[in-house]
């Protein structure tokens, strides 16, 4: 890398404090086209509502079984000021009535309201729901999200322009300030722990919650989405823009809700988030493949049973030879370790916390001393192995708690 390149990345990473790997840009045309052509074969259209003026963003929905919903996310949406917009509702097989729902709420919407009917799976509609859309610019949202300030995606939009403009490409993308909204009681701190996480410039650290804005040829470069797994889709999305060009937390946050922790237990759910992840992140896709029912729809979550999950990683290892289950204990204790500075971070979000600061707006002393100090003393290959055989340690033991307890 020569000096003026450096000095460029240096600036982006002051500017915005995100991102480092840059690529050629390519300019690809018609992305909604050429993004996943089995969807566009499959995908069928309609639209909601008869305003068809060229929209300058395109906001993408998957909705499955969300007719509580659907009528709130309209209206808060309808709310947003200075961005010529369509909406896209991609679904995967609504049953209750979301489409109907959301038929009725379109016609008092500032804005054309398109349904695309996909195949279940949210990789698959948002392929379908991007092919489906027209706007220079695609924001992907969660159907159980609100943008509460009204200019929010101006703002975005003009967030991603000046860093566009900064670098000099395209392969830019944005993602919200993350917030959570419980059932109307005090969030348990552990939701802040997760909005100060999602302010970070990290790996694995953004999410689909946040909503993905970019603009649509850098879409075509880091799409499609993946459609083989029913989680994951948006963090092997986000790790791809990462390495491909830059992420940007926007000047304007994002209220997700917090209903599936809730339901399934917040304890339960981040165990079972890290244990994909991992699976994900070691390359043993063909675990989950195993285990359709993973990542229930909303609509049927409830308390989450771990042990069912454990059980049946535990025989695909057991099934593995000696050599490779080898490999795939110190693969995971690789990847534990690599993730050991959220401890540290914990410690600096407790602090934050206790101090009432917003998520996102303390100091990180802990985590920066772990880096400095920690982190050499602990990454390498016997510390790996160390860390795998804890992990190890922790699953038996987490095994026996749940047959006792149950679930």
């Amino acid at each position: 890398m020569d000096r003026n390149e450096s000095e460029e990345k240096h600036a982006m990473s002051l500017a915005f404090d995100h991102g480092t790997y840059v690529v050629n840009h390519q300019e690809l045309e018609e992305m909604g086209r050429t993004c996943c052509k089995s969807n566009a074969q499959t995908a069928r259209s309609e639209d909601m509502s008869s305003d068809t003026k060229n929209p300058e963003l395109s906001i993408v929905v998957p909705v499955l079984n969300e007719a509580g919903l659907i009528q709130e996310l309209l209206r808060s949406l309808s709310s947003q000021l200075g961005v010529e917009m369509e909406v896209v509702l991609s679904d995967g097989g609504s049953t209750d009535g979301t489409v109907e729902k959301a038929k009725v709420a379109a016609r008092d919407c500032p804005f054309p309201v398109r349904l695309v009917r996909a195949h279940r799976g949210r990789g698959r509609q948002l392929n379908a729901g991007i092919s489906g859309s027209s706007g220079e610019w695609v924001l992907l949202l969660h159907a159980d999200s609100l943008l509460p300030d009204r200019l929010a995606l101006r703002k975005g939009l003009d967030a991603l322009l000046s860093a566009m403009q900064l670098v000099g490409h395209e392969q830019v993308a944005g993602r919200f300030a993350l917030s959570f909204q419980g059932n109307g009681e005090a969030l348990p701190r552990y939701l802040y722990f997760n909005e100060w996480k999602a302010r970070l410039n990290r790996r694995e650290c953004t999410h689909g919650d946040q909503g993905f804005f970019l603009n649509r040829s850098f879409l075509a470069v880091v799409g499609p989405f993946m459609e083989t797994l029913p989680v994951a889709e948006d963090t092997r999305f986000a790790e791809t823009v990462r390495r491909l060009g830059e992420w940007i937390l926007l000047p304007a946050g994002i209220i997700t809700s917090a209903r599936r922790f809730e339901t399934e237990g917040f304890a339960r759910r981040q165990m079972l988030n890290a244990a994909m992840m991992t699976l994900v992140a070691i390359g043993r896709e063909d675990f989950l493949l195993e285990m359709p029912l993973i990542y229930a729809s909303q609509e049927s979550a409830r308390r989450l049973h771990l042990l069912p999950f454990l059980i049946r990683i535990e025989e695909m290892v057991n099934n593995l030879s000696l050599r490779q289950q080898f490999s795939f204990w110190y693969s995971v204790g690789s990847y534990a370790l690599g993730n050991a500075w959220q401890l540290a971070f914990a410690l600096d979000v407790r602090r934050s916390s206790r101090c009432g600061d917003p998520a996102g707006k303390g100091s990180t002393p802990c985590l920066e001393m772990f880096e400095q100090y920690g982190r050499p003393l602990i990454d390498h290959p016997p510390g790996r192995v160390v860390t795998a055989a804890l992990v190890w340690i922790s699953l038996r033991l987490l095994s026996i708690y749940l047959r006792i307890v149950g679930g």
